[in-house]
């Protein structure tokens, strides 16, 4: 682990955090466990006064908006349950806060993201979310090729498959950016913002 520094312009991003992407079980650690913990970083990052950018996935009922292209996975088309794009109520609810809706699994690309965070002045973001090797990964990655530091909160982040989060973890995390825990996070986080 090398988590050496946060920017005093750090921005908290939040990856997929609603009720139809939680209902899935997660690996290696619980959705629910990563909810808490994301909620315990938006609350810090908030006390900081710091802005938290809650992205969520959502596609028109018909699938008209999703991004087009074969794919050898199905992609599960049909009409998603009402309310599965819905922040989950432990980080909704904070009209300060950033909200950010992709059609893509990245979630730089065709959404306003860049914009909100360089209006900001933001250097920096720390990442949480779901899936680690899908929309947390997609973003790290968009997010070291728009020239931000990157960290990422690896205990705040989960995948359908361990291996997959492990891989995410430990072989590309590393090239584009700094790993940490949760704590170790907010323990940097106080440091910096004591002043």
């Amino acid at each position: 682990m090398a988590l050496t520094t946060l920017d005093p312009r750090t921005a908290l991003v939040v990856i997929d955090l609603q009720h139809g992407i939680v209902a899935s079980p997660g690996q290696p650690y619980t959705t629910t466990d990563v909810v808490a913990r994301s909620a315990e970083l938006a609350d810090s990052f908030r006390s900081h006064g710091l802005p938290v950018v809650l992205v969520r996935v959502s596609f028109a009922a018909d699938g008209s908006d999703a991004a087009p292209g074969r794919t050898e996975t199905s992609r599960g088309r049909g009409t998603p349950p009402e309310g599965w794009d819905v922040i989950v109520d432990e980080l909704a609810g904070h009209p300060e806060d950033i909200t950010v809706t992709k059609r893509n699994w990245g979630a730089f690309y065709g959404t306003d993201l860049d914009l909100q965070l360089r209006r900001r002045g933001i250097t920096q973001i720390v990442l949480t979310g779901v899936a680690t090797s899908i929309g947390v990964e997609s973003t790290a990655r968009a997010a070291h090729e728009h020239g931000y530091h990157v960290t990422l909160a690896t205990d705040a982040m989960t995948d359908l498959d361990a291996d997959a989060h492990r891989n995410s973890v430990e072989r590309i995390f590393p090239r584009l950016g700094e790993t940490g825990t949760t704590a170790e996070i907010g323990e940097l986080l106080a440091k910096t913002h004591s002043a």
